[in-house]
């Protein structure tokens, strides 16, 4: 886990909501992308015992209890160095069935660039490669140079990685969503953190036309992206 912020930050809001408010945000959440019923999974415990460390976000898709699954997603995206690392994950019930919910939360600008890929064996290199590529052309970004998906929002790329996997490539097909959460209104004085959902969408557009992606392709229905306010009561105040 990265260092949680006291009183700002995404993963602090994120441990609010799921905390103190989790009715309510999984309420939101339901009204956004459908379903019945909304179930959240428990991090894990490590053996650290160190304020701030005794706790582990899912990793990749080790929330999955099937051994054919992680067989084809070994395959699929190299399991060593940093996979990717959910802020939450939910299951939802909908219309009968379950589907995943793999959550990334973002509060301030710096939250949504990274280092870009960081892996220095070839191995790995060349298959994160090949699993961009595949995911490149489920979100209509084949014409762009993959050097753009390994840069400064391979984050976001990664995770459409995983829901490609999921839904593209994975047999038989595992139903998920995937949610990027858009906290409005933090405060941070080292950090341009967005006030309304206008900036936040702005920025969106910016990491989508840089990847090329297209939205009206078919598993893009499957991306969510939700702007809720660290203070719904106060906003208006």
């Amino acid at each position: 886990m990265g260092k949680i912020g006291h009183g700002y930050g995404s993963e602090w809001h994120l441990l609010r909501y799921l905390g103190y408010h989790r009715s309510y945000f999984s309420e939101q959440i339901l009204q956004l992308v459908g379903g019945q019923r909304l179930e959240w999974l428990d991090f894990n415990f490590t053996k650290v015992n160190d304020p701030l460390r005794r706790d582990r976000e899912l990793i990749g898709l080790e929330f999955i209890d099937n051994p054919d699954v992680h067989r084809q997603w070994h395959a699929f995206w190299p399991q060593s160095g940093n996979a990717q690392n959910w802020d939450a994950v939910g299951k939802i019930r909908r219309n009968g069935r379950d589907e995943w919910l793999l959550v990334e939360a973002k509060a301030h600008i710096h939250e949504e660039k990274s280092g870009g890929c960081q892996t220095s064996n070839p191995r790995s290199k060349e298959k994160i490669e090949q699993a961009l590529v595949k995911t490149m052309g489920a979100f209509g970004g084949s014409s762009q140079p993959l050097e753009h998906w390994l840069g400064s929002y391979y984050q976001y790329a990664n995770r459409l990685a995983a829901l490609h996997f999921l839904m593209g490539e994975c047999q038989p097909t595992i139903p998920a969503k995937l949610l990027f959460i858009f906290f409005l209104g933090d405060k941070h004085d080292d950090q341009k953190c967005p006030q309304n959902r206008d900036e936040w969408e702005s920025i969106i557009n910016e990491v989508e036309s840089c990847l090329r992606i297209e939205r009206d392709f078919p598993l893009y229905e499957r991306v969510h992206h939700l702007f809720i306010h660290v203070n719904p009561d106060a906003k208006t105040h």
